[in-house]
């Protein structure tokens, strides 16, 4: 008996970025998982009341709503370093635009960047044309190497884990506009590198075997 089509198509993307997770650490071809979330932008309406001794602070309940950016989150999981990268939009311009950043200037050494995305229609090699003269996408393309992750499998991707810490120790307040959301985000990336976490990915694909077994096939002898 085959399971159905969608289940076979998790199994084989889920396994090919488990085996991406157990390779060495090679610096000519970096493993880096990237996503993206969005922070809306929240303006205070009267000034907070600020910590003092016996007193947290205060905040009034009423707020301005001043727009949302997106934050595209790389990270290189072996060496424990992250890029944060905030923009006022989420295509695939922006997207190409921040991988080009991620070639040209964080690993311009590297022969080939092996990156493990989330399967959007935003995260292809044909978004380098559509923002990129032919030469330009050519080249970009031929270093970047993309691996997605399954449907319904995002936790696949511990560039997740990253965007989750970030959440917690950085997002979760209000914060009025982007250029101040820059600000925030860049010093806890400044501060999260330089205390070098990196991710001890323990689920292989071994353990898939076992305990996701209901979603590989099962052949009647």
């Amino acid at each position: 008996m085959i399971p159905p089509k969608e289940n076979a198509e998790f199994v084989a993307a889920m396994e090919d970025v488990l085996a991406l997770y157990q390779l060495p650490y090679d610096p000519k071809r970096p493993l880096v998982c990237m996503d993206e979330t969005n922070k809306q932008m929240v303006k205070e309406t009267r000034s907070p009341i600020p910590m003092t001794p016996g007193q947290v602070a205060r905040y009034d309940y009423e707020y301005e709503r001043n727009g949302v950016s997106n934050i595209f989150m790389f990270t290189e999981p072996l060496v424990g370093d992250r890029t944060v990268m905030v923009t006022a939009r989420r295509t695939k311009v922006d997207w190409v635009k921040a991988v080009r950043n991620l070639i040209d200037n964080e690993y311009p050494e590297a022969d080939t960047v092996i990156l493990v995305a989330d399967n959007l229609n935003t995260h292809s090699k044909g978004a380098f044309y559509e923002a990129f003269d032919p030469i330009e996408a050519r080249r970009l393309a031929k270093k970047v190497e993309i691996h997605y992750t399954p449907k319904h499998g995002s936790w696949l991707n511990i560039a997740e884990i990253e965007l989750s810490v970030l959440s917690r120790q950085c997002l979760a307040r209000r914060i009025g506009t982007e250029a101040e959301l820059k600000e925030e985000v860049s010093a806890w990336e400044t501060e999260r590198n330089d205390s070098i976490v990196g991710v001890d990915w323990q689920f292989t694909t071994g353990d898939a075997r076992v305990k996701l077994k209901s979603l590989y096939p099962r052949f009647e002898r």
